[in-house]
């Protein structure tokens, strides 16, 4: 007979942000200020090198999915500093991350590059796409997508490295030649320091700062 595993009852929890800022303490400014509203150039180099990424979505009463999408580099299009496509391609025909946002919209993405430390999240409102121009377009090896998924982004911004440096996820794999994030954050956050001097400060924590 199997017997029912009871709820682990955990004994000291947060139950509150003011907690939670007492023992984690605020943000740096720059953290928050570093999130913008479109794709620009450091964000495109990323998504063009990117053959992996996770998508999170809900339903209408708020259960998560998070369903991970690979392609060669590159597969996920950037139409604009605002719209983003991604194939759908042959899976085990859940649809997920389709039923999800018929009932609600929102999404988030994180975009991984091999060799790249830093990751890329996008948050957006989703769509069903079917148009046969665009699905033409995104074949592979002769198939044609049926599906699209199409994302209106709201808001941009590069995570820092520690959980890959922690994890060591990328060991072995070098991508030196996209923008180091000290260069980015300076652009995205508006910093009036420099971007050689932010990345010192990065790499410092990154030494320093990973537990």
């Amino acid at each position: 007979m199997t017997e029912l595993l009871q709820q682990y009852q955990f004994a000291d929890t947060v139950d509150s942000e003011d907690e939670l800022r007492a023992i984690i303490g605020a943000p740096l400014q720059r953290s928050l200020d570093k999130a913008i509203t479109e794709l620009d150039e450091y964000c495109c180099a990323h998504i063009a090198r990117s053959p992996f990424v996770l998508i999170a979505s809900s339903d209408a009463a708020g259960n998560f999915d998070v369903s991970p999408k690979g392609d060669p580099a590159g597969f996920v299009r950037v139409l604009d500093s605002r719209t983003l496509l991604i194939p759908d391609r042959p899976g085990n025909r859940r649809a997920d991350t389709f039923t999800n946002i018929l009932q609600n919209p929102n999404v988030a993405l994180l975009f991984l590059v091999p060799g790249r430390q830093e990751t890329l999240r996008v948050i957006g409102r989703a769509r069903i796409v079917r148009d046969l121009t665009l699905r033409e377009s995104m074949a592979a090896h002769g198939k044609v997508p049926q599906l699209l998924l199409g994302i209106s982004v709201t808001e941009v911004f590069f995570h820092c490295a520690k959980c890959v440096i922690r994890s060591d996820l990328w060991h072995g794999y070098v991508a030196d030649d996209l923008a180091p994030l000290g260069e980015i954050i300076v652009k995205h956050a508006g910093l009036s320091m420099s971007p050689d001097e932010l990345q010192e400060e990065i790499e410092e924590a990154n030494r320093t700062h990973l537990y």
